[in-house]
């Protein structure tokens, strides 16, 4: 409470500005966890089942060139929350406390700087990560109840039961999660929860599902009238693994019917060995050896349709409450998602599966419907972007740079380039055309999304001399020395 108090002091000696102004838009802020580029409206893959996130994109501007700050939950979802890139804080994996970090300690969030702006902030669901889920339930939170006015159910807990579905059909047990032989059903290895690399129709009714459970809170929340704009977090677990949901999600993809991603026989063969230091060749050689691939793929899918079921619910309680013509509505996901391409599964690479996000901003009075925009963008500008749409003060702590110019007209010159980071010293930067990936023992990778828009072909193997006339333009983007 004493740093809001600080910041308000701050914001009134500031701008003694707001008294006189028009009541300023709320922000409807939606985070879809583990959700990749298998969104219709952005291309994904033909045949997903997504009205909701369609619907909301007409309403708005997609970005479909946008990218996590870092593909893993926590540090995404930390640099998203402070505008602090990675190679800023040192804030690179799942297991470390973000407040412990030097340029962190004091770091003001968005729902902080918002109540700050005379905004009530509450939350629901999973917007920050937790360390040690995997083993305890969700484990401890890296959320903080005292940056919120309030959060539900609990700050400590956002995600209420059942957080791990007991009802499921869980076909796989543990098998796959790290572990190259199948476990018998119902066992667990190093205390790691039996289903969670899994995929199965859930027996519950959906009304009983954990993420349904948020967005009836979230919806309750739109429809009452309030005398202050607010900022309103909500947080969808799924599609995160195990890919859980009600049958009639799975029934959208009958299973003779589901893809599979586009592969290349050898597509590693030109990835240098810090490349392949993340990736799940174990997961993906029994997914392929127990002819669970096509299973998998539906359970992702069946998860996406859900998600985005929950989705529409919001923006239909949204457009019934009082709300719905002052409310700036911002979707997207902390990172990508492999589904066996280049032998991996889930995120932890600097790809273009891992990286790639939905981003949809609706700014009434600022966005079109149905603008796309082809700019290369990253989640460190929302924060920025906030700031300016809503009337709050700049803050020049952040890494991020506004992308208003671009809702305006996503025509909109823009030189810098999206920068994922992945772990110290390694990271990617996406131009409109180009991947340049640089990893911490100075090993390379270049690719070409105009002819190559899988990333089969590394350019510094294949034609270095081609490569070094490329690189050193996008070098120069890469960040400096990273924060320990």
């Amino acid at each position: 409470m004493k740093r809001i108090l600080i910041l308000a002091l701050a914001f009134i000696c500031n701008a003694g500005i707001f008294a006189q102004a028009p009541r300023r838009p709320n922000v409807l802020f939606i985070a879809v966890d583990d959700l990749n580029d298998w969104v219709n409206c952005m291309g994904g893959r033909k045949g997903v089942h997504t009205p909701n996130i369609d619907r909301l994109a007409a309403r708005g501007m997609l970005f479909t060139n946008a990218h996590c700050a870092a593909p893993s939950c926590n540090p995404s979802r930390v640099a998203m929350m402070t505008g602090v890139a990675p190679s800023s804080s040192g804030i690179y994996h799942n297991g470390q406390d973000w407040r412990d970090r030097p340029r962190l300690a004091k770091a003001v969030t968005i729902p902080e700087h918002f109540r700050a702006g005379g905004y009530t902030a509450f939350g629901g669901g999973k917007i920050f990560h937790a360390l040690s889920w995997i083993t305890d339930g969700y484990g401890k939170q890296q959320n903080e109840a005292e940056i919120w006015d309030s959060y539900w159910p609990k700050a400590t807990s956002p995600m209420p039961d059942p957080q791990w579905p007991k009802a499921a059909e869980a076909r796989r047990a543990g098998n796959g999660y790290l572990y190259s032989k199948p476990l018998a059903r119902g066992k667990t290895s190093k205390g790691r929860p039996a289903h969670f690399f899994d995929w199965a129709p859930d027996n519950q009714s959906e009304s009983g599902t954990a993420d349904y459970k948020v967005v009836s809170w979230a919806a309750a929340e739109l429809a009452k009238k309030r005398d202050k704009p607010f900022f309103h977090a909500v947080g969808i677990f799924r599609p995160h693994i195990p890919w859980y949901a009600p049958k009639k999600y799975f029934d959208l993809y009958p299973e003779e019917k589901v893809f599979l991603p586009p592969i290349k026989k050898g597509d590693l063969e030109d990835v240098p060995p810090a490349g392949h230091r993340s990736l799940r060749k174990g997961w993906h050689r029994w997914v392929e050896e127990n002819d669970e691939w096509r299973p998998a793929v539906r359970g992702y899918l069946a998860s996406i349709s859900y998600a985005d079921a929950q989705v529409g619910r919001l923006l239909d309680a949204l457009d019934s409450s009082p709300h719905a013509k002052n409310t700036v509505v911002v979707l997207w996901s902390d990172h990508g998602m492999h589904i066996g391409e280049k032998q991996h599964w889930e995120k932890f690479t600097l790809f273009e599966e891992s990286t790639r996000v939905p981003l949809i901003i609706l700014a009434p009075g600022v966005t079109k419907p149905g603008e796309t925009c082809d700019r290369p963008v990253s989640l460190l500008d929302v924060y920025p972007t906030l700031n300016e749409l809503c009337g709050l003060p700049k803050r020049d702590d952040i890494d991020g740079v506004s992308l208003v110019p671009l809702l305006k007209d996503p025509t909109a010159r823009r030189d810098r380039p999206a920068i994922t980071t992945w772990g110290r010293g390694s990271h990617s930067v996406r131009t409109e055309r180009w991947r340049y990936i640089r990893y911490a023992n100075g090993s390379e990778e270049l690719y070409d999304h105009k002819d190559d828009p899988d990333e089969y072909t590394n350019l510094v193997v294949s034609r270095p001399s081609h490569a070094k006339t490329i690189i050193p333009g996008l070098k120069k983007w890469l960040p400096g020395r990273p924060a320990k």
